[in-house]
């Protein structure tokens, strides 16, 4: 898929996809920037949790549980990475698809949908999958949506992931992970403004 084309691709596939869900903004303060994006209605978060230099937060269909899931929407944070020279959007999303190759090489997929921006920030979207995990006990099948954003001082990604009957025909679907791309948005970073409580009116509805 070209890189340059995604708006277009995102445009011309909303104009055939039914319209998305109803859905929730989320907006918390990770490490040194607001994170807002918007998560489907049928999902709850089951785990959140900050270590060092790390947050993960991980959101599943409601009923479902953070190791035993069909879909999973997972908001991670890296503290300071967004200070390296060596790090760009599109290789911090390649260190991501590297751990669904390793996981799977035999059955491993991944499409790179190119890079873009969400408000100011620097961001690449990617598409990774794995048609058996080798690790997992049922070999399931697992594909995820992958967004990494460069923050002023932090690294970002959100992750839409998806496990399924294990398969060796590993086919991705463009439409259907651009779909979810656009129902994840907007997706946005706003500074923290000291003395500012939830709901974060500064960042509510910026665009």
């Amino acid at each position: 898929m070209q890189m340059a084309a995604l708006g277009v691709l995102l445009a011309s596939s909303a104009a055939a996809q039914d319209p998305a869900p109803s859905t929730f903004t989320v907006i918390s303060p990770i490490f040194g920037q607001l994170v807002t994006f918007s998560l489907p209605g049928g999902f709850t978060t089951v785990f959140e949790n900050t270590n060092g230099p790390n947050y993960i937060r991980e959101a599943v269909p409601k009923g479902e549980t953070a190791k035993s899931w069909t879909q999973m929407i997972t908001a991670t944070g890296v503290k300071g990475a967004a200070g390296s020279a060596m790090v760009s959007p599109e290789i911090f999303a390649g260190s991501l698809v590297g751990g669904f190759k390793s996981a799977c090489p035999e059955t491993f997929a991944a499409q790179g949908v190119g890079p873009t921006k969400f408000g100011d920030q620097d961001a690449y979207v990617a598409v990774a999958s794995c048609g058996r995990v080798e690790s997992s006990a049922d070999k399931h099948s697992e594909i995820a949506l992958i967004v990494t954003v460069k923050g002023s001082a932090d690294y970002y990604t959100l992750q839409w992931a998806e496990r399924g009957p294990a398969t060796g025909r590993n086919v991705i679907d463009a439409d259907k992970w651009l779909a979810r791309l656009r129902q994840l948005q907007p997706i946005r970073l706003c500074p923290i403004v000291p003395g500012e409580a939830a709901p974060y009116p500064s960042c509510v509805g910026k665009k």
